[in-house]
């Protein structure tokens, strides 16, 4: 005869219900390291095979060796991503971080020899334009760059391969973007970078990044103060009319003849500024002028930025407005900002580290199996009202979600190696030793 025992209820008195396992939504605690690159393993090998490493004729579709005899025909293998774009900036130098924050050589090769085949070629096309400004070129928006779009991101991450030790013929498309930031790009009387569309006189967030990170990065390379300069004046005059430090946000746009400036927080532009503010700080001395400013905002936008991670560890599409669609991109970038901010102690890592574990564990289940980066907003204009920002598409052919995802594993890499994380009554927690 089998006796059932009665089960006893489970309770306040019978059970520690402060234990009771969450339902979590994201995986809760830190990721192992080798976990962490083999997320980052699966974008690497979509990234090697989707991305174009050699040239080809496009009419024979046979690899061109020489480079002296290009033509009219030459173009990059067919492939899902630009070689050029300012996305591609971003992924090359996520590439060459997670080369230093793992030691493993392949991720800075796949930067290496893509910028390497474009300083190879851009001579035979320079001295094509001396005769003909219309010669068909596969890098033509890297020697005739017409936006801080086209220059920016890719000169920075040139800068970077070149100070890690890349041999090849960067300096005089270093030095073209360069010219283009500093003495081509329309510019306000007082210096400020900005655009003539959607409206005349108009500032986009997103040019403190298509613009900050390349001066810092050449005042670096050279030690000519007037590119620290010009990248601490950016950071000031943006955040002079596009900083709200209530909210310890940026609007995305700010245009000169509105009387009302509608504060649209869209998120990755908000990405592109906080990110910029850390690569500034990352090279930037501590005995110039503008050293406290830049630190003091950064820090003032990672206090605002943290108040608004949703519970599943993503940021929303505006920011501020938990009805708009969680976003991948912005959300790899904030990791990676506020990763770096620790490591580099220029942030609380008690207060911030569990922020920045849950971020990227968030954006870990957006890396599909097959390396593709998942729920990334597509290119995104400007916009003065909600709709255009609410239902803007997402796709993982955006380029966008890429360079974010590879550098937020890095910098993630580097601060579990600093540090021990704990779970604490049920709750991550920094472990001080």
């Amino acid at each position: 005869m089998n006796i059932i025992l009665a089960q006893e209820p489970a309770n306040d008195v019978t059970t520690p219900l402060h234990l009771l396992q969450p339902d979590y939504p994201t995986p809760y605690g830190v990721k192992s390291i080798d976990e962490i690159v083999v997320t980052l393993d699966r974008v690497y090998n979509y990234l090697e095979t989707e991305t174009a490493a050699k040239l080809i004729d496009a009419t024979t579709k046979k690899e061109i060796t020489d480079f002296k005899k290009l033509n009219q025909n030459s173009i990059f293998e067919p492939g899902a991503f630009r070689l050029t774009s300012y996305e591609w900036g971003v992924t090359y130098a996520g590439m060459t971080q997670i080369t230093e924050a793992t030691g493993d050589p392949k991720y800075a090769d796949y930067t290496n020899k893509r910028l390497k085949l474009i300083a190879d070629i851009a001579p035979f096309y320079l001295e094509k334009y001396k005769k003909d400004k219309d010669y068909p070129s596969p890098i033509v928006q890297s020697l005739q760059p017409h936006a801080l779009d086209d220059a920016g991101a890719i000169c920075a991450a040139m800068i970077k391969a070149k100070r890690a030790g890349l041999n090849a013929e960067l300096q005089p498309l270093i030095d073209n973007f360069i010219d283009y930031i500093s003495n081509k790009q329309f510019r306000f009387p007082d210096g400020t970078l900005a655009r003539n569309r959607p409206q005349a006189n108009t500032l986009w967030l997103d040019d403190l990044f298509m613009s900050v990170p390349a001066l810092a990065q050449m005042g670096k390379l050279t030690g000519d103060n007037k590119y620290y300069d010009d990248a601490v004046k950016q950071v000031r005059q943006f955040s002079k009319r596009m900083f709200n430090e209530e909210k310890g946000l940026y609007m995305h746009g700010w245009v000169e003849a509105m009387d009302y400036h509608p504060e649209y927080r869209w998120a990755r532009a908000n990405g592109w500024a906080v990110m910029t503010l850390i690569e500034l700080l990352d090279v930037l001395p501590k005995e110039h002028e503008g050293y406290q400013d830049v630190l003091e905002q950064l820090q003032a936008h990672i206090k605002g930025l943290v108040q608004y991670q949703d519970g599943t560890g993503f940021w929303h599409q505006l920011i501020d407005r938990n009805d708009s669609y969680l976003e991948t991109s912005a959300t790899a970038i904030y990791t990676y900002s506020i990763a770096k901010a620790i490591n580099n102690g220029y942030i609380d890592k008690m207060a911030f580290s569990p922020v920045v574990i849950l971020g990227w564990n968030a954006v870990a289940t957006k890396v599909n199996d097959k390396g593709q980066v998942e729920g990334t907003c597509v290119g995104t204009g400007m916009g003065f009202d909600p709709a255009f920002y609410y239902h803007r598409p997402i796709n993982v052919f955006a380029a966008h979600g890429y360079g974010p995802v590879l550098l937020a594993g890095s910098e993630v890499i580097k601060l579990i190696k600093a540090n021990t994380f704990e779970i604490n009554d049920s709750s991550l927690q920094l472990k001080v030793e």
